[in-house]
């Protein structure tokens, strides 16, 4: 099929900065590009063909909006997957397909997947809801502290909290969770694989993320992990493993923890471009967005090798402030050599919300770890008061 300059549509299911960083590779290749989102504000209503306003998880929507494409992906795992599966059954390629999002959209199931296939992960319990949870840890059945997961709906650091006494429990939304067994861990990593309709496999180098301590949200990713060469073989294969589990196409992203006795657990995994690949638009041969059109359109995929050392810093909300948002100090940042700021186009700014991020790039690892620093302790995202 000619993908370009031609009458053939991708529609893209969630219009957010994932989305709008997709669309600056169609726009690269000249490939028509349809976007459903709810929100009249998203940051990829500016950069699509044509732009859609609807609800994802609603069945009619969903189904409406695919017959007008001739190719569907997603940057949001949180859709509708009947529609999909219907779509799917009428002809329409689905990537990643609505059976993939099943076992993974679940946090609980996404779980149960990994001890089904012996893909090393923490210890956990699932339960339909919280009142169960409560009974459990009256009865002294779940070993203090752990970490509660709510099964579906969270993102960013949202739904994820520790749970250290049953008091901590008396807030949370009784809803299906998972009670997971804290992990001791020396690192998180991150591999992402891309995965093509015709079974090419290529995985980009393994990333160590930092992360905030309160929000749960990373702050920091670097690329390559600072970690033993044995460590990131070892990382490699296990994400590979879970790629070729899932059978999925386009982009996998596979969350780690390091252990202190040099094991590797999986986390959790992402099937669509992901927070810790963003460093690879300004510092690997081929993006992680573009790897993911070339993977969903079975072209020949790029090199994920890296050029230089790669640092990413998000750029978030910062407390005390919402409202109209301002990028204070990012003239300064952007004076620096590597620089380069991605401003997601959030108009309204409020604690901790993702708003944007900046790739630092350079032949020293030290030395761009220290620019991070500085770039990280410079530019603030605050609010007109």
């Amino acid at each position: 099929m000619n993908y370009f300059s031609s009458e053939f549509k991708l529609g893209i299911l969630g219009g957010g900065q994932l989305g709008k960083m997709l669309l600056a590779e169609t726009r690269k290749f000249d490939i028509q590009t349809y976007v459903l989102d709810p929100s009249m504000d998203a940051p990829s209503q500016f950069g699509a063909t044509k732009f859609f306003i609807g609800d994802l998880m609603d069945y009619e929507t969903v189904y409406d909006f695919g017959k007008k494409v001739d190719l569907l992906t997603i940057e949001i795992e949180n859709i509708n997957l009947d529609a999909l599966d219907k779509l799917e059954s009428e002809g329409l390629k689905v990537f990643p397909s609505p059976k993939t999002l099943r076992l993974i959209q679940n946090k609980g199931v996404q779980k149960d997947f990994y001890v089904e296939n012996q893909i090393p992960t923490a210890a956990f319990k699932r339960f339909n809801n919280l009142n169960k949870l409560r009974s459990e840890i009256e009865n002294d059945l779940i070993e203090m502290p752990f970490i509660w997961k709510c099964a579906q709906f969270g993102y960013d650091g949202n739904g994820v909290k520790v749970v250290r006494s049953i008091l901590d429990i008396d807030n949370l939304p009784n809803v299906e969770c998972i009670a997971e067994q804290m992990v001791k861990f020396k690192n998180e990593l991150a591999v992402i694989v891309t995965r093509s309709e015709s079974g090419e496999v290529k995985t980009y180098p393994v990333v160590e993320m930092e992360f905030h301590p309160e929000a749960n949200q990373v702050e920091y990713v670097i690329c390559p992990a600072r970690i033993d060469f044995n460590i990131a073989k070892k990382a490699n294969e296990i994400a590979l493993k879970v790629s070729k589990a899932y059978n999925h196409v386009g982009l996998l992203a596979v969350e780690m923890f390091q252990t202190h006795d040099e094991g590797i657990l999986v986390n959790e995994v992402a099937p669509r471009p992901h927070n810790s690949g963003h460093y690879s638009i300004e510092a690997s041969y081929t993006s992680q967005f573009e790897n993911h059109l070339r993977a969903i359109l079975n072209l020949p995929l790029g090199n994920t090798a890296s050029k230089v050392a790669g640092i990413m810093v998000n750029l978030v909300g910062a407390e005390g402030y919402s409202g109209n948002v301002i990028y204070e100090n990012i003239e300064k940042i952007m004076a620096i050599a590597g620089v380069t700021p991605h401003i997601y186009g959030k108009k309204e700014t409020r604690p901790f919300r993702k708003m944007g991020h900046v790739t630092i790039v350079n032949e020293n690892m030290d030395k761009a770890r220290k620019i991070a620093e500085e770039v990280k302790n410079s530019i603030r995202v605050i609010s007109v008061q």
